[in-house]
Parts: C-alpha cells; structure tokens; sequence
C-alpha cells in the first residue's frame, strides 16, 4: 500500500486498533515477569538494569561494531557482485539532517538491543522519492492493525522531527526491524526480557557493596544488653548511636557502658560470596544477547587467533543485526533492479598483520588474487605486470587431463606444436 492509497482513503486508519489489545507493552517495563503485581517494578527499573555493567557492554559492542562498518551498494556483473554507484549512496552517506551513516546506524542496533524494535520512517520529497531516513524512538511508536489486517503507526510528536501532534503512519513508510517475536509478530522483545532478573540481582549487589563500602566496610549490627531495657533507653541508646556511628562517624571508637556489645549480624561480602554471583549475573546476560563472554572481560580468550574470536562474534551475535538491515534495505529503499546493499566486514574481521600477509599469500600462490589486488588490501600501489592471476606453467585444466588420459596410450609423448616431422626428414635427407 503506498501513501497515496492512504490518503485517498482505500484504507482506514481511523478504525485500526493498537496491537495486543492496547499499548499496555510500552507503559509497562517491568524488571521482570510478576514485578508489576508485587510492586516491585520501581525498586529496580529498565534504566538501572542497562546501567549493569554487563548489559552496557553487551549493548555498546553491538551498537559500536554495527557503526563503524561501511555499507555498499553492489550488483552482479557475469556472475560476480561488484561494488556500484547507486542512487541511494547519497542517502545512506547522509540519512537525515542530524546524523552520519555511523550515528545512523548506531541508533538503529541501539533500539533494537534495547526495546527489540527499531522504526525508521522513509520521509519523501514532493516527487515520492526517499529523502530522508528518521528513527523513531520505540516507545514513542505504537503499531495498529485494522479489521481487515493492514498495519499502521501511530507516532508521538516529536520536535526533533517537526511534529507537533502525534500522526498516523502506514506500513509502507515504516521500516519495521524486530526481533524475538514470541507474543506478536510486529512486537519485538529485547534480550533485557531474558536476562532482567540477572541484571537486577547484579545491580543490587553493587548497590548493596556500595553502601558496605561506605560504612568502612563494617557490616550492620545489633547492640546488646545484658538485662532488660526500658523503651525510652533503648531510643535514646539507638538514636545516640546513629548519631555519633553512622554515616561521617562511622569507624569512629564506641564506648558502651552498662555491659552493653555489638554484635555483627551482616553478612560479609566473602560469606556471600558476591564477586562469583556478579559475574554470574554478567555471564547470564551475555548468554541472553548471544555475546561471548570473553567479548566483554567477563572469560578469558579461548586458544586461537584474533581473527577466530571475531568468526565467533560475528556468528554467534552480529550477524543477525547486519543481515537484517541489509534486506530491510533491499527491500524499502526502491533501489534499481539487481542493486543491494551490503555491509563491509573488512573492518569487523580485519586479521592480524601475519594472518593477513599469509591470507593473501595464499591467495596469490592459488591463482584467486591478482598481485596488484593484493597490494590493493595492504595499501600498496598497483604494479606493472599485477593485473592478472598469476598460475605456474605445469598446471594443467581437468579437461586437458580427461581428454590425455582418454587416449589410447595416455603415456605417450605428444608432439610439441611447433614440432614439424616433415622438417626433421627434409634436414636428414639433405644431410
């Protein structure tokens, strides 16, 4: 459907109703599931939980990685995909008025680790052209389905775009990246839905070391008495002990009298053990964003090269992200036909100088790379005679080897081409 069906009216906007029966899913982030009917959501909300360290890191390496790769635009020449001027580099050089291709792209991975969702709005000039490339904050979009199943957006004024009242936008003009889709197949869920309750343990632990910390790493405790205590004495005694011990005063010399003690009932942070269960918490999350822990500090490196724990990383975690943009493109963008965009991997997978001079090395000795296109990755400037593959001279095709070895005697010695029999009798007959 395309905007001007919609303005003409062949589709109703104005009986669409919000998915899952209201807009319940973007007013409510509970830190995990059941928070909300305990009154427990605002003890640790959705901000403190991608404040954990973990969840920040997960998310920053994603959004970081996703960033700083160039996207092309390609098409097939003979069977070969080859780098091509298209109409929409100026576009994706500049998405919108306020952001680069990196901040464009940063933007786009960072909604969807943190909400499962990401809307770019395809804004055209007066031609029906893409002009501009926005993304909408997710929570401020809110996707509609009529009765006769078409999508819409509604989407919440926002100056930063120029709209004052909230408008409604069709799908068609929405580039709509989700993710985890178990409840609703146009509501996504970010990898925080899996790991909230790891995430608020984790952030509670630090808190809770903090304040440890803060007392000069004394634990609470208890004063005892060795006989009964009237109310008036235990207030006055618990109020002069806050006082003078707590806070500024805390490690400052008590003296009791009256065969009053402390006595420690915290416990420590080595009974508790909080290191391991903090890094559990960290491995947790990583395990829900499908990031390998040694990514983010929290496991050692496994034995290999650098360029294998980047293979991990981008199978097991990125990979995902980029080929979902890569088709969303190829799919809004209008490009022209055989043209799609692609993102260059060289800067996420780039090798160590040894693994890449023997990469190419081997690529030259292989016939796969000319000289100067081998140059080419290193830096170096072409050279004469680079041009083309280079293969040495007693390598024969598979044909040529079929066709000798279908002869009568597959052994015998086949006559150079230059070689004249008739010649050879003419200089013996002479002799």
């Amino acid at each position: 459907m395309g905007m001007f069906d919609w303005m003409t009216g062949k589709k109703s906007a104005n009986t669409a109703q919000p998915v899952s029966g209201g807009d319940v899913w973007h007013t409510i982030h509970e830190p995990f599931t059941g928070a909300w009917q305990s009154n427990q959501e605002i003890e640790v909300s959705k901000n403190d939980q991608m404040r954990h360290h973990a969840v920040f890191a997960c998310m920053s390496l994603i959004t970081r990685d996703i960033g700083k790769l160039k996207i092309k635009t390609k098409k097939k020449v003979n069977g070969v995909s080859q780098e091509t001027n298209s109409r929409v580099k100026k576009l994706l050089t500049k998405p919108n008025h306020y952001q680069n291709t990196q901040q464009f792209f940063e933007a786009w991975a960072s909604q969807k680790t943190a909400h499962g969702n990401t809307y770019v709005w395809k804004v055209r000039d007066i031609y029906g052209d893409i002009w501009r490339l926005l993304i909408l904050d997710s929570e401020r979009v809110k996707p509609l389905v009529d009765p006769n199943g078409n999508v819409f957006y509604q989407v919440r004024r926002n100056r930063l775009f120029d709209l004052d009242t909230d408008i409604i936008i069709p799908a068609s003009e929405i580039i709509h990246d989700r993710f985890n889709c178990f409840y609703h197949p146009l509501v996504g869920l970010s990898p925080i839905t899996a790991c909230a309750l790891s995430a608020s343990q984790g952030v509670s632990i630090q808190r809770n070391a903090n304040i440890f910390f803060a007392n000069a790493s004394r634990p609470s405790g208890i004063l005892v008495a060795p006989g009964d205590i009237s109310e008036d004495s235990a207030k006055k005694m618990k109020k002069g002990w806050r006082e003078n011990y707590t806070g500024t005063g805390t490690g400052d010399t008590a003296v009791l009298s009256g065969g009053v003690t402390y006595q420690a009932i915290s416990v420590a942070a080595q009974d508790a053990q909080l290191v391991e269960q903090l890094k559990l918490s960290g491995e947790i999350i990583c395990t829900a964003f499908s990031m390998p822990a040694f990514k983010v500090g929290l496991a050692p490196p496994p034995a290999g090269k650098i360029s294998d724990y980047n293979d991990i990383y981008y199978s097991d975690c990125l990979q995902h992200y980029l080929e979902s943009i890569e088709n969303l493109l190829n799919e809004h963008l209008d490009l022209e036909p055989g043209v799609e965009t692609e993102f260059c991997l060289e800067g996420l997978l780039r090798m160590d100088a040894a693994s890449q001079m023997d990469n190419l090395t081997k690529g030259v000795k292989g016939s796969l790379l000319a000289p100067n296109e081998a140059r080419a990755k290193l830096g170096y400037a072409a050279v004469p005679g680079g041009e083309s593959p280079m293969i040495q001279q007693q390598n024969f095709s598979l044909a040529a080897i079929a066709k000798r070895d279908g002869s009568d005697n597959p052994f015998a010695k086949t006559p150079a081409a230059n070689d004249d029999p008739q010649g050879d009798e003419n200089e013996l007959g002479d002799a």
